[in-house]
């Protein structure tokens, strides 16, 4: 018996060396492909008669990140893909503009996803590259997506392939309501909430939509396409009342001569015809190849430590739950977020903060330690303004409001200002549909209070809206201060409403349309910085090492170790449950996608 126990035991110690072995073997090789991607990215030859080519592809992301890659691909030597984030897309156009060598932009129509301000700052950007008097050529092969579309009709010339399409539609919302679907099963959704606007409960009350919900999306959405529309008309010389009457006769089904007639493209040709084009338009032989660099090739760093005096930039990307998970872009984690703006706030070389806000809300708790954190910021002395991406609702606005300055792009969707909570019920699933009954024996009135299979009393239900609307002063309340105007005035534009960047301006949520480059420089002159400035973006990309891991758990090598060692498989399962935990937030929004 013990040497059967001594055996397990080694085998489980052999097997734990092992895949810790795997790990930093596997490390290694991920750190030195990293490496090797970024020298063959930094050695990219910007010559005479260079192109910067714009692959709209993949979506479109706040910050650059790489993408995991198997251990099996990572000792192998293959690299992980990389994805080109807006803060990149930025940089590398800037760049371009101001180098001589560099003589125009080749605009890739491959589908690119995204949101509307995020779009709306990429053409920002593509517009003053043209500005500075170097030419755009788009073409598409397939056809010009809607988002891709609006994108390149900044080009001074746009092709596409002789069966190529266009698709322009203007932008639709479609809400799902599950409310028959709920009685029918016998699920019944107890919900609380503060707001005639406040919409992302309605699924789960109505059949269809509401007046109030309506009105505000078809608002919001008209604001959207107009921008869209306009410039689009602007730049291919299109009154925009007859951009919408092409839009309405279903663009996509057109033949490439309607469009040509239309103005919506100025030419067709095959890929290799374009080639020649463009080798023309660059003063090159039918023989001679063009040289290309892509936007990673020529940005400024993005991620490099500023060293000395520096504005913050501190990406808030994502839903906001109340946990201390590493930051990245899948989410904002209250407890993280505060240590790492408790650290910018105590650190001497940051000067100011501009805090990038993409969310469309989440915890109310974390967004108001979040606030408290911000203003802890600003009682140093610092500025702080707000950038605000494609979302900053809700408690997305709720981390905003504090800040000195807030910048949003037109296209931007904010405001949200409300509460809600809901709480399911199944005491009719289980009692009338699957016979299961539950008796409580309870030491206090409320002791019950929680447990899915009892409805809640009206004692209970009265409490719980009241928290909510506690919470809803609270939230308008710090409205209120950081606007510097009534906690009155901020209800009249509050009730959970969203609105778009223009209309926000207008009523006074955000201060300035602008991104991030525009937040940047209002720091820095609070600061006194002068023109010359560094920036650092905040919080570091982090490797995922708990996906690293789990895919060593997962390989081949750990099903054979899983054979052999049984005991050392336990120990992996519960590894992988502890890191796996999920943190599931109460919360639906409409993103509106190109």
């Amino acid at each position: 018996m013990m040497k059967k126990f001594l055996l397990i035991v080694c085998g489980s110690f052999v097997g734990v060396i092992l895949a810790l072995t795997f790990f930093v073997f596997a490390t290694i090789m991920f750190s030195l492909a990293i490496a090797g991607m970024d020298s063959k990215q930094s050695s990219a030859a910007v010559s005479e008669h260079t192109v910067l080519h714009l692959d709209l592809s993949g979506e479109l992301t706040e910050r650059s990140t790489t993408t995991s890659a198997s251990m099996q691909d990572l000792a192998l030597g293959n690299m992980p893909e990389k994805t080109v984030g807006l803060n990149v897309l930025i940089s590398a156009l800037h760049e371009a503009s101001t180098n001589d060598d560099i003589e125009g932009l080749f605009i890739e129509s491959n589908g690119l996803s995204g949101a509307p301000a995020s779009f709306f700052e990429l053409r920002k950007a593509l517009s003053e590259f043209k500005s500075s008097g170097k030419f755009i050529y788009a073409y598409a092969n397939s056809g010009y997506s809607q988002g891709d579309y609006y994108l390149a009709s900044v080009a001074d010339s746009m092709f596409v392939n002789p069966i190529g399409a266009v698709e322009l539609r203007g932008l639709a919302s479609a809400i799902p309501y599950f409310k028959q679907l709920l009685e029918n099963v016998g699920v019944e959704m107890q919900v609380l909430r503060v707001g005639t606007f406040k919409s992302a409960v309605e699924p789960y009350m109505l059949d269809s939509i509401s007046p109030a919900n309506r009105l505000q999306t078809e608002h919001y959405l008209g604001q959207i396409w107009g921008v869209m529309r306009d410039s689009i008309a602007a730049s291919r010389g299109i009154e925009p009342v007859a951009l919408d009457s092409i839009v309405d006769n279903i663009v996509a089904t057109r033949e490439v001569d309607e469009l040509i007639a239309a103005h919506l493209i100025d030419a067709s040709c095959y890929r290799k015809d374009f080639d020649k084009k463009l080798k023309s338009r660059l003063g090159l032989d039918e023989d001679d190849d063009i040289n290309m660099v892509e936007p990673s090739d020529i940005a400024l760093p993005q991620e490099e430590s500023a060293g000395g005096d520096h504005i913050a930039v501190l990406y808030a990307v994502g839903e906001i739950d109340d946990s201390d998970e590493a930051l990245n872009d899948n989410g904002i984690h209250g407890e993280k977020m505060v240590s790492v703006i408790n650290d910018l706030t105590e650190d001497d070389n940051v000067k100011g903060l501009v805090l990038r806000v993409n969310s469309p809300g989440g915890s109310a708790f974390a967004s108001e330690q979040i606030w408290k954190a911000i203003e802890d910021f600003k009682a140093k002395g610092k500025p702080v303004a707000v950038s605000m991406g494609d979302y900053a609702a809700s408690g997305g606005y709720y981390i905003s409001c504090g800040a000195g300055r807030i910048f949003a792009e037109p296209t931007t969707i904010t405001g949200s200002i409300g509460i809600f909570g809901v709480i399911p019920c199944v005491q009719n699933l289980s009692e009338n549909k699957l016979g299961v009954k539950f008796s409580v024996v309870k030491t206090n009135a409320n002791s019950e209070m929680g447990l899915l299979t009892k409805r809640l009393t009206g004692v209970q239900r009265e409490a719980l809206q009241r928290m909510i609307n506690n919470g809803y002063e609270l939230f308008t309340s710090r409205c209120a201060q950081g606007r510097g105007v009534s906690q009155d005035s901020i209800k009249v534009n509050a009730e959970g409403r969203v609105w778009d960047g223009i209309t926000a301006h207008k009523i006074g949520l955000v201060d300035e349309l602008g991104g991030v480059d525009s937040a940047v420089k209002w720091v820095a002159e609070q600061a006194k910085m002068g023109d010359d400035y560094d920036t650092q973006n905040y919080p570091a990309i982090e490797t995922d090492w708990r996906m690293m891991l789990n895919e060593i758990m997962a390989s081949s090598a750990e099903a054979r170790l899983q054979r052999e060692m049984g005991m050392f498989w336990d120990y992996h399962v519960m590894l992988r449950e502890a890191l796996n935990r999920d943190h599931v937030l109460c919360l639906m929004y409409d993103r509106v996608e190109l």
